[in-house]
């Protein structure tokens, strides 16, 4: 049986070259062209396509938007980005909407194949490069959430005062400590995060807030 699976690309010659493709591939058939969001959702739905090869800038819309919407109504449909687009922020939001899979334009048409067969089959390929930037955010992540967990709590107070702007007397008279106290702890804050400056440390430390909340 032929995967069934349409396209929302609002570049005509460029929606027409993959179906071309499709449809001359064996185990493949396109059974749509949506040119925006609004008209995948209301075309797609009826057809039930296997997968959707979506674009991501697209006339009203955007695909990101149409992916979470059209997940809502075919649940069963997976959804593969195919964008020229590569950065930490769309990849992000194109996953956590429901795409399976983050592929580039510049996908070779074997490769392109081979990836609609991966996501049909419940896998979630990406183009090299996007794989390399999900790898890279991942380790971001999971680094900054270590460095949250490697301080202790009054080591989190006394950054957390730098990173309000204190100087050590002051962050030493919010916390009830003395000055030499304050510099004992910014110091073992320095050894932990592998940092030289208070600046540095107030940006580890910032990172890991925003990664562990």
């Amino acid at each position: 049986m032929s995967i069934s699976v349409a396209m929302v690309e609002d570049d005509p010659g460029f929606a027409e070259g993959v179906k071309s493709l499709l449809d001359r591939s064996a185990g493949f058939t396109c059974v749509a062209l949506c040119a925006s969001a609004e008209e995948a959702l209301s075309h797609l739905p009826p057809l039930r396509p296997k997968v959707v090869l979506m674009d991501i800038h697209l006339p009203g819309r955007s695909g990101i938007h149409c992916v979470r919407e059209l997940k809502a109504r075919l649940p069963e449909t997976e959804v593969a980005m195919f964008t020229v687009f590569e950065d930490h922020e769309r990849i992000s939001q194109s996953l956590f909407a429901g795409a399976s899979s983050y592929l580039l334009k510049s996908t070779p048409p074997d490769e392109l194949l081979e990836a609609i067969r991966e996501v049909h089959a419940g896998r979630s390929p990406m183009s090299s490069a996007i794989a390399r930037k999900v790898i890279t955010a991942f380790r971001q992540f999971e680094s900054a959430v270590t460095t949250a967990e490697l301080l202790t709590l009054r080591e989190e107070e006394v950054l957390s005062a730098l990173a309000k702007g204190q100087h050590y007397k002051e962050a030493a008279a919010t916390l009830g400590i003395s000055y030499d106290t304050v510099r004992t702890h910014v110091q073992r804050i320095y050894k932990k995060l592998h940092v030289h400056t208070r600046a540095q440390a107030v940006r580890h430390f910032q990172g890991s807030r925003g990664a562990s909340q």
